[in-house]
């Protein structure tokens, strides 16, 4: 019976890796299947990409200011490290889910790949909503978070860096509490870190600013000016916000924007600039006087040019994908789009600039921050920038060329060159031992 019991194990599957269980990492597995026609000879290697290498559930036990004692849970998925260490965001949200970090961190390995940075993918995240804690139990919460996954980060083997509702503060706390507890400084353990503590010129806006390269790359293969576009924008942070600022500069008029305060329209334009100062000052879009009020339905009704979800996964549903009315959506959020909703927007003609390429703009300073970080030698802000668009303008065209030569969406060609890409690591690394 133990023989029997052997021989069918490899072939198991555990329920939470099964695509019918419903949730993002169900939604991801769905987009690999659709790419494993075209993989050749690699397509022996597919399960490796259904299988996260390594999962780590952690309690995070702290001390709240009252003298309670509070337990959060806490994630580090390890999705694939056949091409380099981990890399990867850590999110603090209360509806943070273990499918939800796997798949996260399967669309980091498929998105470092596609644009060629020598990184696998993970992905961290805590189920706590951070509005609730004071600054002394959020820093309780990170250096604890911190301790428990220390067993699996470090500055070759897995890379934090900031995600939804985490910033520039609170890795300098993770990168503080990982270097104490190695008795040696390492300022390479995380990425999006304050400049003083040997972060990068750039990274704030990098994906932001990614989002505007690929977008303007797309309106030029389709023969669409910058000039005069309508824009509309779902989340206004650093993704969203810096994206819709720098398509205003560039000529184009932000019409409509969304965030979980309420969304705004106006025909001739929202001042980006002016939002921006608003939503610092007040925490959301909501009250702001140079716009029209929106129900959030209506939103994805407005007829725009260019449209960016850049706030969280699975907002484009079957539910409201035909309502939609634009010529591009560029995917500033990760994995904004369910794989019905592709093809609900596929049938209409509208082209979708996946996440795994359009939102790289932040891994791909992360890696300009950790190699900076490595030769202690740091570049300035121009040069970061001019690196950060020659590597997304030339992601985009190598996806491009795929979707063309193939017949295929932008989302199936990116997975193929990156899927090819991870899994032909993998086959020339072979299997040990």
């Amino acid at each position: 019976m133990s023989s029997q019991m052997q021989s069918a194990a490899p072939s198991s599957v555990p329920s939470y890796l099964q695509a019918d269980n419903l949730g993002p990492w169900g939604n991801y597995l769905r987009q690999v299947d659709r790419v494993a026609p075209y993989l050749g000879s690699l397509s022996r290697w597919l399960e490796t990409l259904k299988r996260p290498k390594r999962i780590l559930i952690v309690d995070v036990p702290i001390e709240l200011d009252n003298g309670t004692v509070a337990h959060f849970e806490g994630y580090r998925v390890q999705h694939n490290v056949s091409r380099g260490p981990g890399k990867g965001g850590v999110r603090y949200h209360q509806d943070v889910t273990l499918s939800e970090v796997m798949a996260l961190s399967a669309w980091m390995s498929v998105k470092n790949a596609a644009v060629n940075v020598p990184y696998g993918g993970a992905k961290g995240g805590i189920r706590v909503d951070p509005r609730t804690l004071s600054r002394g139990e959020l820093e309780r919460v990170t250096r604890r978070y911190t301790s428990e996954i220390g067993i699996i980060i470090g500055p070759n083997t897995d890379i934090p860096a900031p995600d939804v509702n985490t910033n520039e503060q609170i890795m300098a706390w993770m990168m503080d509490t990982y270097s104490m507890n190695q008795g040696q400084t390492a300022t390479g353990v995380v990425t999006g870190k304050p400049i003083a503590l040997g972060g990068s010129l750039g990274r704030r806006e990098a994906t932001g600013r990614g989002v505007f390269v690929v977008g303007s790359e797309a309106a030029r293969r389709k023969g669409m000016s910058i000039e005069g576009a309508r824009i509309a924008v779902q989340g206004f942070g650093n993704v969203g916000g810096i994206a819709a600022r720098l398509f205003q500069e560039a000529g184009a008029r932000v019409v409509a924007v969304q965030d979980h305060t309420g969304s705004l329209h106006k025909s001739s334009g929202i001042d980006s600039a002016a939002l921006l100062e608003h939503v610092a000052k007040t925490g959301g879009v909501a009250g702001f006087a140079g716009a029209d009020v929106l129900s959030n339905d209506e939103f994805w009704t407005i007829e725009t040019d260019i449209l960016i979800p850049a706030a969280l996964e699975n907002q484009i549903t079957e539910k409201n994908a035909a309502k939609i009315r634009t010529k591009i959506i560029v995917e500033g959020a990760n994995g904004p789009t369910t794989t019905a909703a592709d093809d609900i927007l596929h049938d209409k003609g509208i082209l979708v600039i996946p996440d795994v390429v359009a939102n790289a703009g932040g891994v791909t300073v992360s890696y300009f921050e950790w190699v900076q970080d490595f030769s202690s030698f740091f570049w300035t802000e121009a040069e970061i920038n001019e690196r950060l668009e020659r590597v997304m303008r030339e992601a985009f065209a190598a996806v491009w060329q795929v979707s063309s030569e193939q017949g295929v969406s932008m989302r199936t060609a990116a997975f193929i060159v990156a899927c090819k890409r991870i899994l032909m690591a993998r086959e020339l690394r072979g299997l040990y031992p």
